[in-house]
């Protein structure tokens, strides 16, 4: 079974969000507005992408 990538750019600022999306956005590995970085799909990050997603741009890889 082939593992499925996503793409996940930071789109937007976390300043003044709250902490909980801040931590969040800072576990999936971004730091700094249009900053990216390649996940592997899985219900974890499934589930913080959609706590977040007013923040980000998600693309697939395959």
């Amino acid at each position: 079974m082939s593992k499925v990538f996503i793409k996940v750019i930071l789109k937007k600022s976390i300043i003044g969000r709250l902490p909980r999306h801040r931590a969040i956005i800072f576990g999936l590995g971004l730091k700094k507005i249009n900053s990216s970085v390649v996940l592997e799909e899985n219900a974890a990050v499934l589930g913080m992408l959609k706590k977040v997603c007013y923040l980000v741009k998600v693309e697939c890889i395959n």
